[in-house]
């Protein structure tokens, strides 16, 4: 007979994935985030094309 013996551990079972649970609402500090990069792409968008404006075509 062993002088001693080792416990066996089964491995935890694995969960299924949950049912797609309802997002948190952002956070104020989040939209305003938002909202100032979405400004600012739109400027540099706006500020891109005006200088493709002013280009004159190479003759």
């Amino acid at each position: 007979m062993p002088a001693f013996t080792f416990e066996k551990i089964t491995p935890p079972a694995r969960r299924a994935p949950t049912a797609a649970a309802p997002e948190k609402p952002r956070g104020v500090i989040s939209q305003m985030i938002d909202r100032i990069a979405e400004r600012r792409a739109r400027r540099a968008l706006r500020t891109e094309h005006a200088m493709r404006r002013d280009e004159k075509p190479a003759e």
